[in-house]
C-alpha cells in the first residue's frame, strides 16, 4: 500500500514536515510494510520558505537587506542548491509586519530588499525562483525590486526618481542599462491567491492600499500615479500587463514580476504542489493524507488541504484529513475531496496542552495508527 502525506503545518505546534513524519510513524505502526511518502505543504504565504526547506533538503540563507522603511530588516530565502532555486516569500523584506501600524507610510515603503534578496541567490547561482507575493506594506508598483536588479526610473530631467509610491508619478523614463546581466537566464514563478489589476477601483491602491496607511485622499492620486507608471512601462517595452489577473498583488509587484521578470502568477497551492512534486507520486497511490491544525468550511475554499484533495481525485485517490480541531462546518471539506477528516484531540485538554509540540504529534500519531488498524482489518475483511 503506497500512502502520500501531505499535510499543512498545525500553526503554533507542528510544521507541515514533522506533522508528517509524525502521521508516517502512525501509519507504519499500523502497517509496517506500507510505502509512506512525506511531502511538505504549504499556500505561498507565510512560512512557505520554512516547509520547502525542510521538505526539499534546502538551506536557509539569512541576510540583512534593506526594509521597506529603508531601514535594515534580517531577511531570509531557502536556497535549493541541487536544482539551483531560491524560495523568497517577500514579506521577509518588505512584509507589513515590520513597520508597526502608526509608522506605516504607503508613499515611502519600498520593495527594495526584495530585489536583494533576488540578487543574493542568484550570486550563489539560483537561476530559478518562487516568490510568495502576500502581505506586503508597500504600493510602489516593484519599482524598489527592479532597482535594485539595475532597472533605473528615470524622472524628465533625466534623474532617478526615488523609491516607494512618491516616486511613480514623476517617472518619465526607465533604463534597463544597468540590468544585471543573469536576470535573462532567470525564471520566476509567483505565489499569487489574488486576481486583482493594478489600477482602478479593484485595483491595488483602492483595495489593499488602506491596510497599509493609504487614506481616501491618497487613493485617486496614488492610483493615478500607478496608472501612470504603467503606461510609461508598455511605452517602453511595448507590453501592458496593468489588466492581468494578479497585477495588483502586494502593491503592485505582480505587475512589475509579470512585465519586467515575465513572470508566471501561480495560486499559491497549485505552485507548491508543482514544486514538490506531488502530482507524479499520486498517480500510484492508494491513500492521501492531509490536514491543518483546524478544519472548517473555509479550509474547502481553496486552503491546501483542498488543493491536495483536489489534485488526488484527478487520479481517484482516497483523501483523508486530520486536524487539531475540527468545526461542524467542516462538513463542507467532504464535498471538496476529502473523504473522511478525524480530530486527533484525544482527551480533555486546554489549548495550551494541545499545542505542545510533543503532545500534538503523538496525538497525531496514535489516531492515524488507530484509523490505519481499521484500515487494515477492513482490507484483510477481519470484521
Amino acid at each position: 500500500m503506497k500512502i502520500v502525506v501531505a499535510v499543512d503545518s498545525f500553526k503554533g505546534s507542528l510544521s507541515s514536515m514533522e506533522a508528517g513524519r509524525a502521521i508516517q510513524e502512525g501509519i507504519q505502526k499500523a502497517s509496517p510494510e506500507a510505502n509512506v511518502i512525506v511531502r511538505p505543504l504549504a499556500d505561498g504565504g507565510e512560512g512557505t520558505t520554512d516547509a520547502l526547506i525542510e521538505g526539499l533538503g534546502g538551506e536557509r540563507i539569512e541576510l540583512t537587506v534593506t526594509g521597506p522603511l529603508g531601514e535594515p530588516v534580517c531577511a531570509c530565502y531557502g536556497y535549493l542548491k541541487e536544482t539551483g532555486t531560491a524560495i523568497i516569500e517577500m514579506a521577509s523584506a518588505a512584509g507589513i509586519t515590520l513597520i508597526p501600524r502608526e509608522q506605516r507610510n504607503p508613499l515611502a515603503a519600498t520593495t527594495f530588499g526584495v530585489g536583494e534578496l533576488i540578487k543574493d541567490a542568484a550570486e550563489k547561482g539560483c537561476r530559478n525562483f518562487i516568490v510568495g507575493i502576500g502581505g506586503s506594506a508597500t504600493n510602489d508598483g516593484g519599482i524598489g525590486m527592479l532597482q535594485a536588479l539595475g532597472y533605473e526610473f528615470l524622472d524628465e530631467n533625466g534623474l532617478k526618481s526615488g523609491q516607494g509610491a512618491q516616486a511613480l508619478a514623476g517617472i518619465s523614463s526607465i533604463s534597463s542599462d544597468h540590468v544585471f546581466p543573469w536576470l535573462s537566464e532567470c525564471t520566476f514563478q509567483a505565489a499569487c491567491d489574488v486576481t486583482n489589476p493594478l489600477c482602478g477601483k479593484n485595483g491595488a491602491t483602492y483595495i489593499y492600499g488602506p491596510q497599509k496607511g493609504v487614506t481616501e485622499e491618497m487613493k485617486p492620486l496614488l492610483d493615478a500615479a500607478m496608472d501612470h507608471f504603467a503606461q510609461i512601462t508598455a511605452d517602453t517595452f511595448g507590453v501592458s500587463h496593468a489588466a492581468a489577473p494578479g497585477a495588483g498583488a502586494a502593491g503592485g509587484l505582480g505587475f512589475a514580476l509579470l512585465s519586467y521578470l515575465n513572470a508566471r502568477l501561480t495560486p499559491g497551492i497549485d505552485l507548491i504542489l508543482s514544486a514538490v512534486r506531488l502530482e507524479e507520486e499520486m498517480k500510484t497511490a492508494d491513500i492521501v493524507i492531509t490536514g491543518e491544525g483546524r478544519l472548517d468550511h473555509q479550509t474547502a475554499m481553496g486552503k491546501a488541504p483542498a488543493g491536495v484533495a483536489a489534485l488526488a481525485k484527478k487520479y481517484g485517490v482516497k483523501v483523508l484529513a486530520f486536524a487539531g480541531s475540527v468545526t461542524p462546518d467542516a462538513r463542507a471539506c467532504n464535498s471538496a475531496g476529502i473523504d473522511a477528516y478525524f480530530p486527533i484531540v484525544r482527551g480533555i485538554t486546554t489549548l495550551e496542552e494541545a499545542l505542545i509540540p510533543e503532545n500534538a504529534a503523538q496525538n497525531l500519531t496514535d489516531t492515524t495508527e488507530q484509523v490505519f488498524r481499521l484500515i487494515e482489518a477492513l482490507s484483510n475483511e477481519r470484521y
